[in-house]
């Protein structure tokens, strides 16, 4: 049983997509730099990443109190020196407590909020992100040139029921939202559980391949 003193929150779903989500930043985040996370929930993928990844500093964020306090639990246990200290960050609020980044992760953030928050999300990452920067996505997503994934459908029903304003999102849709700030999708992943991991990139940086 948890110590009522600790704040620690658990994710079942982190558990289980914390090391193939692992797999792919290994290979697309830069060496070196500022990640800074989006809507960091519980806090257990900053300080997992961050311990697997000890070149990179990680800037925990969220806008729920009780996020950020077990954020703050989770780095007090692991004393991790490249996680600071999280912020408050609501991507609908400007500005952004942060002014740069060399990455920027949103993990299972869009399905639960509403289209301008995803909108304001590419926004951000586009005056935030160097050339050669990275924003990298994880969720479901429909997809045009594919069948509906029957479990994605389900979670997709749930969602717009508990929030009329959530849901599934169309990856096509939040690729033109990219491309009208700047950025574009440069790859998909497919991952555990009808997943995608969506790796975005400056336009500049594409253009100068």
């Amino acid at each position: 049983m948890q110590d009522a003193s600790d704040a620690r929150l658990r994710s079942p779903s982190t558990a289980r997509n914390r090391d193939p989500i692992l797999d792919v930043l290994k290979r697309v985040l830069p060496a070196e730099g500022l990640v800074l996370e989006i809507a960091s929930g519980t806090g257990e993928h900053a300080v997992h990443f961050a311990k697997n990844l000890p070149r990179l500093v990680w800037q925990p964020t969220d806008a729920d109190p009780a996020a950020l306090a077990s954020i703050e639990a989770w780095r007090a246990a692991t004393q991790l020196p490249n996680v600071r200290p999280a912020l408050t960050l609501d991507v609908l609020s400007q500005p952004w407590p942060v002014q740069r980044a060399d990455a920027i992760l949103c993990i299972n953030m869009i399905h639960i909020s509403p289209w301008p928050a995803t909108v304001a999300l590419m926004r951000g990452a586009a005056r935030l992100l160097p050339r050669g920067g990275v924003l990298y996505l994880y969720g479901p997503y429909r997809r045009r040139d594919r069948a509906p994934v029957p479990s994605n459908e389900a979670f997709d029903a749930d969602l717009r029921r508990r929030n009329p304003e959530w849901g599934v999102r169309d990856l096509e849709a939040v690729a033109e939202t990219a491309e009208r700030h700047g950025l574009r999708v440069r790859e998909t992943v497919d991952m555990p559980a009808n997943n995608l991991s969506v790796i975005v990139t400056p336009l500049a940086s594409l253009s100068s391949k």
